[in-house]
C-alpha cells in the first residue's frame, strides 16, 4: 500500500509501465523492472539512500591537485585521437571559464564528439578530481540549464542493481516527476498544518531533487534543509499510518468477546508463599495486571517484555493458574520442542493438583491418567481435557480444538508470525477469543515497542531476582584463547558446566550441522581429550536433542557445543560459562541472550566472547554492560529491527524513511493518530484513511 491515496480517477496513470513515460524510459524499463521499478508509482516512491552536494561551483584557477569539485566551464575544442603509447582512444575537451582554462580527457568515448555530444560554444557542469597535472579525468559532465540532473545541483544517489546506473535512474525518476500532479493527500489539512508538515506533492518533489525556495519571512532554507523536511513528511506518513491501524486494532479488540477468568486471590497467594523465592516487585505489577485484564469480558492483548531471567514464565503461570481454577484452559506455545519440555516440567512441579498436557513432534504427554490408546487422537484428547497445554507449533499444526481457551501465551512471540498466533486463537468453536499474552526475552528498546507494539498494552520486567549475581562478561582476544581455555578445564574438574556456542559457518549451513561439528571434534580431541563433550545442531531429532539436554542437566555431559537452540529459556543452573565463538556475528541483544543461560545457580558465571579478529568496540559494550534494555538500545542504534530480532519480529515494520531513533516524530505521528480516531473512530470523515486502513486489516486477521 502507498503511503497516501491516490485520485480513483487517476490510478491508471500511476499504474502505468514506466515504459509509457517516454522514448528514454521505454529504452531502459527492463533494467528498471530488474531494481523492481515496473511502474510510475514505483519510481515516485523510489527514494535516495544519501545525497552528494555538487552544487559548489568552483573556478578553474581555484582548482588544486586531487580536488573534487565541480566546475561551470564553456568548450573551446574537441578532439578524438588515439594514444600513441597505448593505442587508446581519447576524447580531449578544452574549456575555459572567466578565470582559466582546464583540459579534460574521456577514454574510449569518441561519441561524444562523433554524436555531437558536445561541442565548441556549449557551457559544461563538469565534476571530477583534478590530477597532478591539472586535468580532469573521465568527468561527470551535464550541459549547463536552470534545472540540471546530475552536476551543479544536490545530487540524489539511489539503490542500484547490477545493469542499472545512478544516471539511468535519477534521469528516469526526473521524467516521472510531472506524474506527482495525480498524488492527492491521504493526510487531514489540519494535520498537516499542525505538524508543519510539506504537503505530498512538494515531499515527492523535494526529496528526489532538493531545490532552494524563495525566501519566506526571514529565513531561506537551504536544499539540504528542504530535503529534510521532505524526508520528515514521509517519515511521517509511515509513521502516522502504522499507528493508525495498530490503535484501531488496539480499540476493535473491545467489541470480540473472551471468557472473564475469575481471580482467586486466596489460593494466588497460597501458591507465591509457597515459592522457595520473592517475587520482585515488577514481577507482582505486572502479574496484577495481565490478571486484571482477563477478568474482562473482552480480549486482553498484551505484550510482557522481559530482560533475560526475569521470570517471565512464573508471572505466565500465575494467570494460567487463575484460568485452571475457573474451570477455563490457558496454553503455552513455545518455540522449541527443548523449552517446551522444560515448561511442562517447571508446571507440573508447581501446579501438581492441576491437569497438564504437553503436546510436541517428539512428545504426548500428561500429569494424569490417559484414557486413550489411539495415538492419531492423542493430541485432540489432551488439548480437550487438560487445564494447562504447553506446545510447540504442533499444537496448532494437527487441527486441535480446545474446550474453553480462555488464554493463549506466545513464549519468545518474535518466533511466531501473526498468522500462527491467528491460528492459536481460532483453536475453538464459537465466537470467543482467547485473551493473548506474548512474551519475549528480547528487551525491546522503547522506541520500537512505542511503534511495534502500540496495538499492545505491555508489561516490563526489568529487574532480576534477588540473589542473581552479575555474570562477568569478557572479550578473550587471540593471544588469551589457551589461558581461557585452561580457565574453563579448571571450572569443570570443580564440577560446574560450559556451554559454547557457534555461529553459522555460511549460508549452506542454516542448522550449523558444519560449524558445530568442527568445534566439537577440535574441543574434544585437542582442547579437552579428558572432558565429556556434547553436541546440539539443527539436524538431530527431537528425541536425540531431549537426550542430549537431559545428560547436560544431569551433569553427565560437561561441555555442550551448540547453535543458537540454547538462545531461550534453557536452564541448566550448574552451567557457569558461556563460551562463544566468533562472537562478532552475533548482535548484542543476542550476546546478552545467550548469556543469560549461565547465572542460574550459586556459583559465580562467565560470559566468554571470542571474535575472529581484534575485539570490536561493540563487543567492549557487553563487558560494561549488564541491563539487557540498554544493550537493545545500542543494538537498535548500530543494526536496526531487522537484524535485532529477525524478519519475524522487525517485519511488521516496513519503514523505508522512519528513524526508530527520532522519538519526535514518533510522538507526533502518534498523537495525530490518536486524535483522528477520537473524533472519528470509524473514520467515515476520513475516506481515504479508512481506504488504507481497510487494505491493511485485509493482511490481518483478528480471528
Amino acid at each position: 500500500m502507498p503511503l497516501f491515496n491516490i485520485k480513483s480517477d487517476y490510478m491508471d496513470e500511476l499504474n502505468k509501465p514506466v515504459g509509457e513515460i517516454n522514448f528514454y524510459c521505454r529504452q531502459i524499463q527492463k533494467k528498471l523492472k530488474n531494481l523492481g521499478l515496473a511502474t510510475i508509482r514505483g519510481l515516485l516512491f523510489h527514494f535516495p539512500f544519501r545525497y552528494e552536494d555538487l552544487s559548489q561551483i568552483k573556478k578553474i584557477k581555484e582548482l588544486r591537485p586531487n580536488d573534487i569539485a565541480t566546475i561551470k566551464a564553456t568548450v573551446d575544442s574537441i578532439r578524438n585521437f588515439k594514444s600513441p603509447k597505448t593505442h587508446k582512444k581519447i576524447t580531449e575537451v578544452i574549456l575555459h571559464d572567466e578565470s582559466g582554462i582546464i583540459k579534460a580527457v574521456w577514454f574510449n568515448q569518441w561519441y561524444l564528439k562523433d554524436r555531437n555530444i558536445i561541442n565548441p560554444g556549449d557551457e559544461f557542469f563538469l565534476v571530477a578530481k583534478t590530477n597532478s597535472s591539472y586535468e580532469l579525468v573521465s568527468p561527470e559532465y551535464e550541459k549547463v540549464s536552470e534545472n540540471p540532473t546530475h552536476c551543479g545541483r544536490i545530487v540524489p544517489i539511489y539503490p542500484l542493481t547490477y545493469g542499472v546506473s545512478q544516471k539511468q535512474v535519477r534521469t528516469a525518476i526526473k521524467f516521472a516527476l510531472p506524474f506527482i500532479d495525480f498524488l492527492e493527500e491521504s493526510l487531514p489539512e489540519e494535520i498537516i498544518a499542525k505538524n508543519n508538515l510539506l504537503g505530498i506533492r512538494d515531499a515527492i518533489l523535494n526529496i528526489h531533487f532538493p531545490s532552494s525556495p524563495k525566501a519566506t519571512k526571514d529565513t531561506v532554507p537551504t536544499s539540504m534543509e528542504i530535503c529534510q523536511r521532505a524526508r520528515e513528511r514521509l517519515a511521517f506518513d509511515e509513521l502516522f499510518l502504522n499507528q493508525l491501524k495498530n490503535f484501531w486494532l488496539k480499540n476493535e479488540l473491545k467489541n470480540k468477546k473472551s471468557y472473564p477468568v475469575i481471580f482467586y486471590e486466596k489460593e494466588t497467594k497460597d501458591l507465591i508463599a509457597k515459592l522457595p523465592f520473592k517475587l520482585t516487585l515488577c514481577q507482582r505489577k505486572s502479574s496484577w495486571e495481565i490478571l486484571q485484564d482477563i477478568m474482562e469480558p473482552y480480549p486482553m492483548n498484551r505484550l510482557l517484555n522481559g530482560d533475560v531471567g526475569s521470570g517471565k514464565t512464573l508471572v505466565a503461570g500465575i494467570a494460567m493458574y487463575n484460568c485452571a481454577l475457573s474451570k477455563l484452559q490457558s496454553a503455552l506455545l513455545a518455540p522449541t520442542e527443548i523449552l517446551a519440555k522444560q515448561h511442562y516440567d517447571t508446571f507440573c512441579e508447581l501446579f501438581p493438583n492441576i491437569k497438564i498436557g504437553l503436546v510436541t513432534r517428539g512428545n504426548k504427554i500428561t500429569n494424569y491418567e490417559l484414557l486413550i490408546t489411539n495415538k492419531k487422537q492423542l493430541s485432540q484428547f489432551i488439548a480437550g481435557n487438560s487445564d494447562i497445554i504447553i506446545g510447540t507449533h504442533a499444537l496448532i499444526q494437527d487441527n486441535i480444538k480446545f474446550k474453553n481457551l480462555a488464554l493463549a501465551v506466545i513464549d519468545e512471540q518474535h518466533r511466531f508470525g501473526v498468522e500462527q498466533r491467528a491460528r492459536l486463537s481460532s483453536c475453538q468453536d464459537g465466537d470467543r477469543y482467547p485473551h493473548l499474552l506474548s512474551m519475549t526475552a528480547t528487551p525491546i528498546p522503547r522506541t520500537l515497542s512505542l511503534i511495534q507494539y502500540s496495538d499492545l498494552d505491555i508489561s516490563l520486567l526489568d529487574e532480576l531476582p534477588q540473589g542473581r549475581k552479575t555474570i562477568k562478561t569478557i572479550v578473550v582476544g587471540p593471544e588469551k584463547r589457551f589461558p581461557a581455555y585452561e580457565f574453563i578445564k579448571k571450572q569443570v574438574d570443580e564440577g560446574r558446566q560450559a556451554f559454547v556456542i557457534c555461529p553459522l559457518i555460511d549460508e549452506s549451513d542454516k542448522l550449523g550441522v558444519k560449524s558445530v561439528t568442527e568445534e566439537y571434534k577440535k574441543l574434544n580431541e585437542k582442547v579437552f581429550p579428558d572432558i565429556n563433550i556434547g553436541f546440539l545442531h539443527g539436524k538431530l531429532k527431537s528425541a536425540e536433542k531431549e537426550e542430549v539436554m537431559q545428560d547436560f542437566k544431569n551433569n553427565k555431559i560437561k561441555i555442550l557445543v551448540s547453535t543458537s537452540v540454547v538462545e531461550v529459556g534453557v536452564d541448566v543452573p550448574n552451567a557457569v560459562i558461556m563460551m562463544i565463538e566468533g562472537a562478532e556475528r552475533f548482535g548484542l541483544a543476542q550476546l546478552h541472550q545467550f548469556r543469560g543461560r549461565v547465572g542460574r545457580g550459586e556459583h559465580q558465571s562467565y560470559c566468554l566472547l571470542f571474535p575472529t579478529d581484534a575485539p570490536t568496540r561493540r563487543l567492549k559494550e557487553m563487558e560494561n554492560i549488564n541491563d539487557g534494555f540498554r544493550l537493545a538500545e545500542i543494538d537498535l542504534q548500530l543494526r536496526g529491527p531487522g537484524q535485532i530480532y529477525g524478519k519475524e519480529q522487525s517485519g511488521k515494520i516496513e519503514f523505508r524513511l522512519a528513524d526508530m531513533n527520532n522519538m519526535f516524530l514518533i510522538k507526533k505521528a502518534q498523537n495525530s493518530a490518536k486524535e483522528i480516531l477520537a473524533e472519528d473512530l470509524k473514520l467515515k470523515k476520513h475516506p481515504r484513511l479508512r481506504e488504507y486502513l481497510d487494505t491493511e486489516l485485509q493482511k490481518i486477521h483478528l480471528e
